[in-house]
């Protein structure tokens, strides 16, 4: 099974990707720096030269409804950052 569960396709980490050759994406909560290297270079063949990844926790979201308050959360997710070797890229959208 994938580290990677998606790619990280927002306005913020687009452009972080045409600045700075940084692709961000969506891992496995469990999921170490060498694996999600290791995955991003044989799914996409590309070389990879640093990761960053960050854990976010759940945003607490609640609602007032006629039948009272409903209260719940958001699930926790980890963010990787890979950085890209100078002159790489990964195009998401070569197959629209």
């Amino acid at each position: 099974m994938s580290v990677l569960i998606k790619p990280l396709i927002t306005e913020k980490s687009t452009s972080t990707t045409e600045k700075a050759g940084h692709v961000g994406f969506i891992v496995m909560k469990d999921a170490t720096k060498p694996q999600i290297k290791k995955e991003v270079e044989k799914m996409y063949s590309v070389s990879v030269t640093g990761v960053s990844t960050m854990i976010y926790a759940g945003k607490t979201k609640s609602r007032m409804t006629k039948k009272g308050l409903f209260a719940g959360r958001k699930p926790a997710f980890k963010k990787a950052f890979v950085t890209l070797k100078e002159g790489q890229k990964i195009d998401f959208f070569q197959n629209v």
